[in-house]
């Protein structure tokens, strides 16, 4: 059975983020994908021009519509844009009885523009993380929700990704992206069981706008058909093929987006060989 997957984020009309981004990566990790808005955003590779947040009725009428007729097998939160979007975000799948949450607590873009009011935080982090199978923030954002400074050491994720777990979600993957003058890439996965180390080379691309909009989206299209750990692996591995593929785009003169086709493309390229 093929799974639905619904995303509730934010816009991206250059495709590389946000709900434009998770629709392709969803189905090109084999789910059937679904989308709701919260925020219409007016950015490109170089940086975002406006956003646009929708009324928290309308956002709560898309929920309601998938889910009265779909079955929903996972759901990705991105961008949610301001306190009341979440909290009608959270009502709405707690009244649905919501399964395979995957946050992505999305707070500024890759051009350093805010995409989170401040007051919202504390409605992410009381509302949102606690409804939530998996949490996948990066240093920054893990350090707004555990109000500490963002520039830790690899030591120093290993002692914190048990405080981010007491936030309420089943999981944490804390991302070491951020992490200076490292060769490789190493998140940790801390569940009930402890913590999962996963380390992946640095790819070096000036192309990774929205790489944590594409892990959370491929980790949610997963999990419905495998373990937490096998969903994050396999996300990973997706996620190092869609950056090192980067190169084939021509898209934008700033931060460029991911090849989220690639192994569909490359397919198609030899069978028209």
């Amino acid at each position: 059975m093929i799974a639905n997957v619904l995303s509730i984020a934010g816009t991206d009309p250059t495709g590389g983020a946000g709900i434009h981004a998770d629709l392709k990566v969803i189905s090109a990790n084999g789910a059937y994908a679904m989308a709701a808005v919260t925020a219409v955003v007016a950015q490109n590779t170089q940086g975002v021009q406006a956003v646009l947040p929708l009324e928290p009725g309308i956002v709560c009428a898309q929920i309601d519509a998938v889910f009265e007729d779909v079955r929903v097998d996972a759901v990705k939160i991105g961008m949610v844009a301001n306190a009341d979007i979440a909290e009608a975000i959270a009502g709405r799948l707690r009244h649905h009885g919501a399964a395979n949450i995957v946050l992505d607590p999305v707070m500024v873009a890759k051009s350093g523009d805010d995409l989170l009011d401040p007051d919202a935080v504390a409605a992410v982090r009381e509302l949102l993380v606690p409804l939530a199978r998996i949490i996948t923030p990066n240093l920054p954002e893990a350090g707004v929700l555990l109000g500490a400074a963002p520039d830790w050491t690899l030591e120093e994720m290993r002692a914190r990704v048990a405080d981010l777990r007491r936030l309420g979600p089943e999981w944490t993957l804390l991302k070491g992206g951020h992490l200076p003058g490292l060769t490789e890439s190493t998140d940790l996965l801390h569940g009930p069981a402890g913590t999962i180390e996963l380390s992946a080379p640095r790819i070096r691309t000036r192309n990774d706008h929205g790489t944590g909009c594409t892990l959370s989206a491929a980790i949610a299209a997963l999990l419905p058909r495998h373990t937490m750990e096998e969903s994050v692996r396999g996300a990973k591995i997706y996620l190092s093929g869609a950056l090192a593929a980067s190169e084939a785009l021509t898209v934008g003169r700033g931060h460029g987006p991911l090849h989220h086709f690639h192994e569909l493309w490359d397919g198609l390229e030899s069978r028209s060989g």
